[in-house]
């Protein structure tokens, strides 16, 4: 089943409506799949954060804490044909696009099991046969092989979709405006989606971009909706629109999705340029809690299967970890594989 199928309802209502009237078209199994999503973005980054402090993992980690509705809304509205490009803080793309925990981990543990063989780390993962084309630790750079991914599904006339994930780092770069350009005068079936998260590593977004990046659209000709990255509901309904824009051949959407990253830059990050009281006002807004609470005051039978969700994906997680720790290193023999073309 398509992961589209999986959590969209009959009813176009969820596509077009608001949060409340998404919440009322999904039903129970999909409601479930959301939260089940969601909470595997959410233990997946806490325990690659003890992991890292365990001195168990090396190199860079970039959490995706506190903005996985933005994930997990956007994947919901794709086909499992289609295509998405991540980024540095990309695990939450990874796992809403379908990726195994177990292969992530051992990436990240620097083993031969992992998405790229142990020698590609937490910014570069990536699964060509469910659609992902990869994490990229350059700022912007997914958004032109989006472009790219979406001008073969043009030419080949698959009908798939391609979605690229940026943070609003990536506004001022040149890959943002070549990238969108082309999409956008070459009719391609793209949707590209700004993660404001409200910081690029330690500069406030409204110092790096002269205007909100949703404003950029008309100078393109293109739609580009503000959504509230914390409400999955709102999210899903909008990227679903904009999926079903481009698999019709109206052309690529631009959604700026204001959200805000719990943790700092990297995992070393004190987080001194944020104020404590900036960090709480967030976390109050957690995605995760705001879609309890949502299904909860709505009734809905799933709040029932929320402990047994918990109770799965902690079973996951171990399952996770027992598998990278017991994966093999790889060996020096393996140090130019899969640089150059064999």
């Amino acid at each position: 089943m398509a992961v589209r199928e999986a959590v969209r309802g009959d009813s176009a209502d969820g596509a077009a409506g608001s949060a409340n009237g998404a919440l009322a078209g999904l039903d129970d199994a999909k409601l479930a799949w959301v939260y089940l999503i969601m909470r595997r973005i959410r233990r997946f980054e806490e325990t690659a954060e003890e992991a890292f402090r365990a001195a168990k993992m090396r190199g860079a980690l970039h959490f995706y804490i506190g903005e996985e509705a933005t994930a997990t809304g956007v994947c919901a509205a794709l086909d499992d044909g289609d295509f998405i490009t991540s980024t540095h803080r990309g695990h939450g793309h990874c796992i809403a696009k379908g990726a195994r925990m177990d292969k992530m981990m051992a990436e990240l543990f620097g083993r031969t099991t992992g998405y790229s063989g142990g020698k590609g780390g937490s910014m570069h993962i990536a699964d060509i046969e469910l659609g992902n084309l990869g994490a990229n630790g350059i700022v912007g750079a997914g958004i032109p092989i989006a472009a790219g991914a979406a001008l073969g599904s043009k030419l080949r006339k698959d009908g798939r979709v391609t979605a690229a994930f940026f943070g609003d780092g990536a506004g001022p770069t040149g890959a943002f405006h070549e990238g969108v350009n082309v999409a956008a005068t070459m009719n391609l079936p793209v949707v590209f989606v700004c993660e404001n998260n409200q910081y690029g590593m330690a500069t406030h977004a409204d110092f790096a971009n002269a205007a909100q990046i949703s404003a950029r659209g008309p100078a393109y000709g293109i739609p580009s909706p503000m959504v509230d990255g914390n409400d999955v509901f709102e999210v899903y309904a909008t990227a679903a629109a904009a999926v079903d824009r481009a698999r019709r051949g109206d052309g690529p959407t631009l959604i700026e999705a204001r959200t805000y990253r719990q943790k700092g830059h990297t995992v070393l990050d004190q987080k001194n340029y944020r104020t404590k009281e900036e960090i709480a006002a967030w976390v109050e807004r957690d995605p995760i809690e705001r879609f309890r609470t949502a299904v909860i005051e709505a009734d809905r039978p799933v709040i029932e299967d929320f402990d047994d969700i918990d109770a799965q994906v902690e079973r996951e997680i171990d399952n996770a970890l027992a598998f990278a720790e017991a994966s093999p290193w790889p060996n020096v023999d393996a140090i130019e594989r899969d640089v150059y073309v064999e």
